[in-house]
């Protein structure tokens, strides 16, 4: 069995665009917490900047990952995204202590 997949994306809105991409968020938050490869999926906003948005994933293996990345929702929000907000996304594993 492979290891559980984390992805933290940070997304900063486009100035006046905050409210599309909350309500795009929302939307996608819906759709990807039903995956069955999901085990958690949650939506944050910044303490000091309420154009920039937090998104914390969790996966049961990559292939979760590729699964979520290719679903339609995910593709639907990739194809918004670059009119809405600046985005960094990461993808790893957990390192266990020893």
């Amino acid at each position: 069995m492979s290891a559980q997949a984390k992805t933290i994306a940070i997304l900063t809105a486009k100035p006046q665009k905050e409210a599309e991409l909350e309500a795009l968020l929302r939307t996608l938050q819906v759709a990807s917490r039903q995956e069955p490869g999901n085990l958690r999926w949650d939506l944050w906003r910044d303490h000091d900047n309420d154009s920039r948005f937090f998104l914390d994933e969790l996966y049961r293996d990559d292939d979760a990952v590729v699964a979520h990345r290719t679903s339609p929702h995910f593709q639907h929000y990739l194809s918004r995204i670059p009119d809405l907000a600046e985005r960094l996304s990461v993808t790893g594993h957990a390192i266990d202590a020893a």
